[in-house]
């Protein structure tokens, strides 16, 4: 399976992150987009750096890092830069099967439900859209607006996958981590490949050590 990966501003790059370091044997080939802003959360919440800055204004993470930060130059994984049109996710000749935004802000939410197409992201996802590939948008924002519910709308009328970050506690999470691979787990069922991270609904708890 070959699939688009969008990176964008909103809070939640650990989710991203995690999600590419499951994709090895999983997806065959990975094409990564970032955001100008994505580049900013990332390194913000992701690096050292970023951690000791809380509060502050993030850095834009360069591009020989970005990559490092969200899935440590794994050789299946392409980074293109958002403003490059040309490049092959732009294309509904391209044979990547479907999409993912992880994590979606409201900005890109809103710019894909207008079909604004101005960058690579919001590119991919219309052509997402128009080839009738599966586009999963994993918004990550509290509380919603109308204009944000209104927008989740109608992308899904248009036939994409709204999937808040939003992990449930009945698998008993015991750290973060736990919370991550739950949300993470959504999104590959989402896109297809199956995956085993937290028990289902209903199977027995983790026994406490």
């Amino acid at each position: 399976m070959e699939i688009v990966v969008a990176v964008t501003g909103a809070s939640g790059a650990i989710y991203a992150r995690r999600f590419l370091e499951l994709t090895p044997g999983r997806i065959e080939k990975v094409h990564l987009v970032v955001s100008e802003r994505g580049r900013q959360v990332a390194a913000q919440e992701l690096s050292p750096a970023g951690a000791t800055q809380a509060g502050s204004a993030p850095a834009r993470a360069p591009s020989d890092d970005i990559k490092s930060l969200l899935c440590a130059q794994a050789q299946h994984v392409v980074l293109y830069d958002d403003n490059d049109l040309t490049a092959p996710p732009a294309s509904g000749l391209s044979a990547w099967q479907a999409m993912v935004v992880v994590p979606c802000s409201m900005g890109t939410l809103g710019r894909i439900a207008a079909g604004a197409a101005d960058t690579l992201i919001t590119r991919a996802a219309d052509v997402a859209l128009k080839e009738r590939r599966r586009l999963v948008l994993v918004c990550r924002e509290t509380p919603l607006s109308l204009i944000h519910l209104r927008n989740m709308t109608a992308v899904t009328e248009a036939g994409g996958v709204i999937l808040p970050a939003a992990p449930g506690w009945y698998h008993r999470p015991r750290q973060l981590g736990d919370l991550v691979d739950f949300v993470v787990q959504r999104i590959y069922q989402a896109l297809g490949p199956g995956i085993d991270l937290v028990p289902e609904w209903g199977a027995p708890p983790p026994q406490a050590e």
